[in-house]
C-alpha cells in the first residue's frame, strides 16, 4: 500500500491539472458521478497518453468533492503497473486495506473474518480471490456511505486476473447500491469486448493539452533555462508530442540530463534528438511481454510493426493481417492460400500497446497506425537489423546514416510484400471489373438522373476524396478474389518503388512481370491505382495500355532502379513496347516528372538512339506549350539540342526542327540552334536552306521557312530574333505554293507588332499578290481578326508605304477600298482615304436620280449601307449647281475626303502623316465596344 501511495503522490506532484480538466466536462463522467445507483466508467487512451495522471487527478477530485458531504464518500485507488502488480489478489487486498485505513472501525471485523477463514481451512485467505471478493462485498454493504473505486492500467493485468477482477466488480456492483467504479485501460480488443456495455471516455490527442503538459514539465524540470530557450523547447515539444505524455516527460528528462542551456545547442538538440534510452527500454519490455517471449509471436509482432512504420497510409485491420501473413509465410501462390493464414485478432493482440485506438467494429476501415513517432524510431533501431543502432558511442551523423539505411531496408521490405502480393496467380488471370461493373461504369456516376437535385450538396473546394465519393457507386476487389491487401498494394507499391536504394534493388524479372505491357496484371493494379477509395469513377485517367516496365519505372521507380533497368534489362522481349524509350519519354513529359530521368534515357547507350530524332524534340516542344514544369527542368531538356548538331546535319532535319520551334514560339530551342550554328557552317546551312532532298522519294521538296512559321504562330519575339540573324533573307522572302508571302501570313492574325517588324525589311512584299490576286492589305481588311488589330495593322502597313513612287500599291488601294465598302466597314474606309490618300470616285456612282450609290454592293446590304454613308458623308442628293458627271465626281471626291478626315480624326485621333512611327489612339466602333465588353 505504501508503494501505491508513493506512486499516487508522484502523479499528483507532476501532473498538469489543466490538461485533465476536460474529463470533468465529459457527459459520460457527469452522468457517472451524478448517478444514484452503482455505475462503471472506463477511460480509454493510447499508450503514454497520460491515463495514470488523469486517474490520479480524478481520484483527488473525487476526494475534494466529498470533503463537505455527509456522510463523507470514500475513495480507493489502485495503479496496475508493468511490475506484476496487476494481479487480482493484489488489487482487492489494496482496496480492502484502503477502506480499513479510512474506516478504522472495520479493522476488528476484518480480523475476525480472517481468523474465521483460517479456522475453516483457508490458512492464507488474502491470496484467495473469492474470499477477498466476499469480504469487500461485506464491507461495502456494512458502511452507509458512497464509495468510489479507481483502478488504473487494466491492460497491465494478465488475462486471467483482468477477467476475475471485472467479474468480481460486476457482482459487487449488482449487490451494493451507490458503488462507483472508474477504470482506465488501453483500447485493446479483448478489453473492449469485456466492457462493451460500460460508458466510455476517450483521451484523444489534443495540441492544446499537449502544450499544457509540456509547459508544466519544463517549468518543473528546466526552470533554470532562459525564457527564450524555454519558449523554444515548449514550442518544439508541443508540436512533436502528438498526445504522447510519456514521450514528452522522457524527452524533458533527457534534456535535464544533458544539461543543455544555450539557445543554439538546444535548437540543434531538438532538431536532431533521438529516442530516449528509457523509452527504448520500455518499448522493448512491452514487445517481449506482448509476444510472451515466443519466437513466432515475436516474428509476427515485429513484422506488423515494421509494416506500420513504413506504410504510406493507415492500414485496415484486415490489410495489416493479410500483409503480415504474406510477410511471414514461406510460400503461397494464390490469395485463397494466403487467406487461410490470416488471423487478424492475434495480430492486434500482439501489437496493441504500440498502435493508436482502433474501432474493432469496422475491420476494413483505414485506421491502424503507430501510436507515436517514437515507436517508428524504436522499430528502425531495434527491429529492422539484427544489430540495434548503438547509442552514445558514435556521432549524430553516423547514427543518422544507420537510420537511413534501416529506413531503406523497411522500404524494400514493404515493396517486396506489395509486389509479391500483386504477383499472386489469380491477380494476373482475372480482370478487376466484371462485365456488369464495366457496363455500370459507362453510365453517369455523378448524380441520380431521376432526382430533381433538391438539397444537393454544394461544391466544396476543401472536401476530401472520401466525402466527394461518398454517394458514388463502389466496388470491392475481394468480390473478384483479390483479397484484402490488393487495394494498398496496387495504390502504394509505387511509393515504395520510388524509395528503393541501390543496396536493396529488386530483381528486374519482378518488375517486368508486374508491369508487362498489355498484361491483365498491369491493367488490374493500374485500374485500382486510379481508384484508391474503390469508387467506380476513377480519380484520374491512367490508361494501362500506354505503359510498360520502362515507363512505370521512369515515373515511379527510384533513380537507382531506373539506372539498373537501363543497363541490364532486355528490351527486345514481350514485356516491353517496340519503342520503350519514346513511350517513357511521352509519359514523363505528360505527367511532369523529374526531367533528369528523361536525360538518363536520352544518354543511355542501349536506348538513347530511340530519342535522338525529330519526333522526340517535337514531343518536347508540344509538352513545353503546356508549361507543366519549372524553368530549370525545361533548360535541362532544351540543352539536349546542343548534343545533336552532327545528327541534325547528317539526317537533314535541322531546318524542320527550327521551323517547328519557331511555330510554337519555343525561343529557347531557336536560340540554341542559331547559337550552335555560329560555330558550325554546316549546321547553319542546314537550318537556313530553302529545300531538302528526301532520300526516300528521291526528289527535292520545298521546306517550311522559320519566319513564316513564327508569323503564323504569332510569336513576335521569335520573329524579331530571326530577323536579326544573318543570311535570313531567303526565309523572309519565301512564298508558299499558293503565292503567300510573310505579310499574307501575318494578315491571318493581324498582329500590328509583327507588321512593324516585317514591313521595314520587306516593303516589296506589300504589293505582292497571292494566287487569288489579293494583297496583304486586302487580306487584312477581309480578315476575321478583331477590329482593333485589323485597323492598327492596316494603318501600320499604309504608314510604311511610299505611295507616290509605288504605282502598284496605288492601284491595289482601289481594290482595298472596294473590299472595305463591300463589307460595310466605314472605319476602314476612313483609314484608306486619310492615310492611303485613295481616290474614292472609283467606288461610287451617281444614279439616274442624282443620288450617291456604290459599285458592286452586295445584295441585302444596299439600304443599310446607303443610310450609313449618308450619315458619314452628310450628303444625300447631288447639289443643284452640279450638272455634269465630271463636276459631280470632283465635288464628291472633295466632300468625301473632308468628311472622311473629319470622321477619322474623331475616331482615331489626330494623325501626323509625316512620321511613320506615329501612334494613333484607337477608338473602335460602338458595336465593337459591345463585343469587346462581352
Amino acid at each position: 500500500m505504501s508503494r501505491q501511495n508513493y506512486y499516487h503522490r508522484y502523479l499528483s506532484e507532476h501532473r498538469a491539472d489543466k490538461a485533465c480538466e476536460f474529463l470533468l466536462k465529459h457527459p459520460n463522467f457527469i452522468n457517472w458521478y451524478r448517478a444514484s445507483d452503482s455505475q462503471q466508467l472506463v477511460v480509454f487512451g493510447d499508450m503514454g497518453s497520460g491515463k495514470s495522471f488523469a486517474m490520479a487527478f480524478l481520484a483527488d477530485e473525487l476526494v475534494r468533492r466529498g470533503k463537505h458531504q455527509i456522510p463523507q464518500p470514500k475513495v480507493c485507488y489502485y495503479y496496475c503497473r508493468d511490475d506484476g502488480s496487476g494481479k487480482t489478489t493484489f488489487i482487492l487486498s489494496a482496496l480492502i486495506l484502503s477502506l480499513l485505513a479510512q474506516l478504522t472501525g472495520l479493522k476488528k471485523p476484518f480480523v475476525e473474518w480472517y481468523k474465521e477463514a483460517q479456522t475453516s481451512g483457508d490458512f492464507d485467505p488474502a491470496t484467495n480471490v473469492t474470499k477477498l471478493g466476499e469480504f469487500l462485498h461485506k464491507v461495502l454493504e456494512a458502511i452507509d456511505r458512497p464509495v468510489s473505486i479507481v483502478i488504473d492500467g487494466l491492460d497491465e493485468c494478465n488475462r486471467e486476473s483482468r477477467s476475475s477482477l471485472l467479474i468480481t466488480l460486476k457482482e459487487i456492483s449488482q449487490k451494493v447500491s451507490g458503488l462507483k467504479v472508474l477504470l482506465s485501460s488501453r483500447a485493446q480488443g479483448e478489453i473492449l469486448e469485456q466492457l462493451h456495455d460500460t460508458a466510455k471516455v476517450e483521451m484523444i490527442a489534443d495540441t492544446h493539452r499537449d502544450g499544457i503538459i509540456v509547459e508544466k514539465a519544463v517549468e518543473r524540470k528546466l526552470f533554470d533555462l532562459s525564457p527564450d530557450v524555454k519558449s523554444l523547447v515548449i514550442e518544439r515539444l508541443t508540436r512533436l508530442a502528438k498526445g504522447s505524455a510519456i514521450w514528452t516527460r522522457m524527452t524533458i528528462e533527457l534534456i535535464e540530463t544533458r544539461r543543455i542551456m544555450a539557445f543554439d545547442p538546444m535548437k540543434t538538440f531538438l532538431e536532431e534528438m533521438s529516442l530516449p534510452e528509457q523509452l527504448l527500454e520500455l518499448y522493448n519490455t512491452l514487445l517481449s511481454r506482448c509476444s510472451s517471449n515466443d519466437p513466432e509471436n515475436l516474428n509476427l509482432a515485429s513484422t506488423a510493426l515494421k509494416l506500420l512504420a513504413i506504410t504510406s497510409r493507415p492500414l485496415s485491420i484486415l490489410e495489416l493481417a493479410w500483409a503480415v501473413a504474406l510477410g511471414t509465410a514461406r510460400h503461397v501462390t494464390t490469395t485463397d492460400a494466403l487467406a487461410k493464414l490470416v488471423d487478424h485478432q492475434r495480430i492486434m493482440r500482439l501489437i496493441h500497446p504500440f498502435i493508436a485506438h482502433v474501432d474493432f467494429d469496422d475491420i476494413k476501415k483505414y485506421q491502424v497506425r503507430l501510436v507515436h513517432q517514437s515507436v517508428k524510431e524504436f522499430v528502425l533501431k531495434n527491429l529492422v537489423s539484427n544489430q540495434p543502432c548503438p547509442h552514445g558511442l558514435i556521432s549524430k551523423e553516423s547514427d543518422q546514416i544507420i537510420l537511413d539505411q534501416h529506413s531503406g531496408s523497411l522500404q524494400a521490405f514493404m515493396f517486396d510484400i506489395c509486389t509479391r502480393y500483386l504477383l499472386l496467380e489469380n491477380i494476373g488471370r482475372t480482370t478487376l471489373f466484371s462485365e456488369e461493373l464495366v457496363a455500370i461504369a459507362e453510365l453517369p456516376q455523378e448524380s441520380d438522373i431521376f432526382d430533381n437535385n433538391e438539397g444537393a450538396a454544394e461544391y466544396d473546394l476543401y472536401c476530401t476524396w472520401e466525402v466527394w465519393e461518398k454517394d458514388m457507386i463502389h466496388f470491392d476487389p475481394t468480390d473478384r478474389g483479390f483479397g484484402e491487401f490488393f487495394v494498398y498494394a496496387s495504390c502504394h507499391w509505387v511509393d515504395h518503388f520510388g524509395a528503393i536504394t541501390v543496396e536493396h534493388l529488386p530483381s528486374l524479372e519482378t518488375i517486368e512481370k508486374l508491369c508487362q505491357a498489355r498484361s491483365t496484371r498491369l491493367a488490374n493494379w493500374i485500374e485500382q491505382n486510379c481508384r484508391p477509395g474503390c469508387a467506380l469513377t476513377p480519380r484520374f485517367e491512367f490508361d494501362s495500355s500506354l505503359y510498360d516496365p520502362l515507363s512505370i519505372t521512369s515515373l515511379y521507380g527510384s533513380v537507382a532502379m531506373l539506372r539498373d533497368m537501363l543497363e541490364n534489362s532486355s528490351f527486345d522481349n514481350v514485356n516491353f513496347f517496340p519503342q520503350p524509350a519514346m513511350g517513357a519519354a511521352r509519359e514523363i513529359l505528360r505527367w511532369g516528372y523529374d526531367m533528369s530521368r528523361l536525360e538518363m534515357i536520352f544518354f543511355s547507350e542501349r536506348l538513347g538512339h530511340q530519342l535522338r530524332n525529330l519526333d522526340f524534340f517535337r514531343l518536347i516542344i508540344k509538352s513545353w506549350c503546356n508549361r507543366i514544369l519549372t524553368s530549370y527542368e525545361w533548360d535541362l531538356l532544351f540543352d539536349l539540342v546542343n548534343d545533336m548538331s552532327d545528327q541534325l546535319v547528317q539526317e537533314q532535319w535541322g531546318n524542320e526542327l527550327l521551323c517547328i520551334s519557331a511555330s510554337a514560339g519555343c525561343m529557347p530551342i531557336v536560340q540554341r540552334l542559331m547559337t550552335n550554328a555560329q560555330h558550325s557552317p554546316e549546321l547553319r546551312s542546314e537550318l537556313l536552306r530553302e529545300s531538302r532532298f528526301d532520300r526516300w522519294s528521291r526528289i527535292v521538296k520545298p521546306t517550311q521557312q522559320s519566319i513564316g512559321e513564327a508569323v503564323l504562330g504569332n510569336n513576335v519575339d521569335v520573329v524579331e530574333y530571326l530577323l536579326g540573324e544573318n543570311d535570313i533573307e531567303a526565309h523572309l522572302r519565301y512564298r508558299s505554293s499558293s503565292g503567300e508571302n510573310v505579310l499574307h501570313l501575318a494578315s491571318k492574325i493581324c498582329n500590328p507588332e509583327i507588321f512593324r517588324l516585317l514591313i521595314p525589311r520587306f516593303q516589296e512584299g506589300i504589293h505582292q499578290k497571292d494566287d487569288k490576286g489579293d494583297t496583304a492589305l486586302v487580306r487584312i481588311i477581309l480578315s476575321s481578326a478583331p477590329a482593333k488589330d485589323r485597323y492598327e495593322s492596316a494603318r501600320t502597313l499604309l504608314l510604311y508605304c511610299d505611295l507616290e513612287s509605288n504605282v502598284h500599291f496605288w492601284n491595289d488601294q482601289r481594290n482595298a477600298l472596294e473590299a472595305a465598302v463591300q463589307i460595310c466597314d466605314l472605319d476602314m474606309c476612313c483609314l484608306l482615304i486619310c492615310i492611303g490618300k485613295i481616290d474614292t470616285l472609283p467606288a461610287l456612282i451617281c444614279d439616274s436620280e442624282s443620288q450617291v450609290d456604290l459599285k458592286d454592293i452586295r445584295a441585302g446590304n444596299k439600304g443599310n449601307m446607303l443610310a450609313i454613308l449618308a450619315n458619314l458623308f452628310e450628303m444625300k442628293k447631288v447639289p443643284p449647281e452640279v450638272n455634269s458627271a465630271q463636276s459631280f465626281g470632283s465635288m464628291t471626291e472633295v466632300s468625301l475626303r473632308e468628311l472622311a478626315e473629319k470622321r477619322f480624326n474623331s475616331r482615331f485621333g489626330a494623325l501626323n502623316s509625316g512620321s511613320h512611327s506615329t501612334e494613333v489612339a484607337f477608338k473602335p466602333h460602338e458595336s465593337n465596344q459591345c463585343v469587346e465588353a462581352i
